[in-house]
């Protein structure tokens, strides 16, 4: 059993790091951490998540920066669930010693420091570890992920943009003379725990946001291998991304030729279901899947991809043990199914 700790346990991330690795017959969960002065230091995980009620029995831990520097030799695995900042300062610590490490956050996904400091809004302090970092996007970066040390989990709305789109751009279907325009909408529970009048579920309409600014669009951008037009919407759902795709293919693609590349892509992947009708959130809500289909019309050479997934599972934490299974070896979907 390989030693596993979370740091930032409580959220909503957290929580489903938690319930995964309790069922994982690989991983033991031996310590739960939240920030050093939250209100959360000493209590019970049940108390917090009490749907992990019987799943969980630990406590959380306020996180200090001694545990910090024990932490890094005393797990096989760290999960980092935590703000940006905290992963940016202190992954050189926990990337200096045994354990591998699957960040969550977004602070080492895009390799740009220029990118990331306009994006994100702190500039980028650690270069060398932010380009050995390997991205997870798990059936694209196997190999990758295979052999790391840190893995820089993709985000929930990247997650559903590339799996969408990948295998056509990598296949040269796509005429990129014409943007892809990708419209990806997500339940509530993508902004995080913490309350908020703008995420209020009484409050939330359908609604677009970070319109043409949204700090996803660089890091879809960086590992789509293209530029694209992204919109992000909030639905008044819990949880769930859709994802669709509009793009122009070169005059001479053909529908088998989309097909072909979407098998060749997909056929061996345990979470990818392609569909032969477009996904929705239901069928995914609470899964690791990623749920595809597409139509494309020959005449207009126009394709409209979609996609679904759960952003808390597929979009997050059942990602990250993904890319843990992959580097240690195990069943791609252990603890997952």
């Amino acid at each position: 059993m390989l030693k596993t700790c979370i740091i930032g346990a409580s959220g909503y991330t957290g929580a489903e790091l938690i319930r995964i690795i309790e069922r994982h017959s690989k991983l033991s969960l031996e310590k739960c951490y939240v920030s050093e002065n939250s209100q959360y230091d000493q209590t019970l995980v049940s108390e917090v998540h009490p749907e992990l009620t019987g799943i969980c029995s630990h406590k959380l831990y306020g996180i200090t920066n001694a545990e910090i520097a024990i932490a890094k030799d005393a797990y096989d695995i760290i999960f980092l669930a935590t703000p940006h900042e905290f992963s940016h300062d202190y992954l050189p610590m926990l990337t200096a010693g045994n354990a591998k490490v699957f960040d969550l956050s977004g602070a080492y996904r895009i390799s740009n420091t220029t990118v990331f400091e306009n994006f994100y809004g702190f500039p980028h302090q650690h270069h060398g570890l932010l380009n050995s970092a390997v991205y997870g996007l798990a059936e694209w970066n196997k190999d990758a992920i295979s052999q790391a040390s840190f893995v820089a989990v993709p985000g929930c709305y990247p997650t559903a943009s590339l799996l969408a789109l990948k295998p056509l751009v990598e296949s040269k279907l796509l005429n990129l003379s014409h943007l892809p325009v990708i419209n990806a909408t997500s339940g509530v529970s993508g902004a995080g725990k913490k309350a908020s009048m703008t995420t209020s579920f009484y409050e939330v309409s359908l609604q677009a946001y970070g319109v043409l600014s949204h700090r996803h669009t660089p890091e879809i951008e960086e590992h789509a291998k293209s530029p694209v037009i992204f919109t992000p919407h909030l639905g008044a759902f819990k949880r769930g991304i859709l994802a669709t795709i509009t793009a122009f293919t070169n005059s001479n693609v053909s529908q088998s030729d989309i097909e072909k590349a979407y098998r060749e892509a997909y056929d061996n992947k345990p979470l990818i279901r392609l569909n032969d009708t477009m996904p929705k959130v239901d069928n995914v809500a609470t899964t690791p899947f990623c749920d595809i289909a597409f139509k494309f019309e020959a005449e207009k050479n126009c394709i409209v991809v979609s996609s679904a997934i759960d952003n808390l599972l597929k979009g997050a934490s059942a990602q990250a043990v993904q890319c843990a299974n992959i580097r240690f070896g195990f069943s791609e979907s252990e603890g997952l199914i």
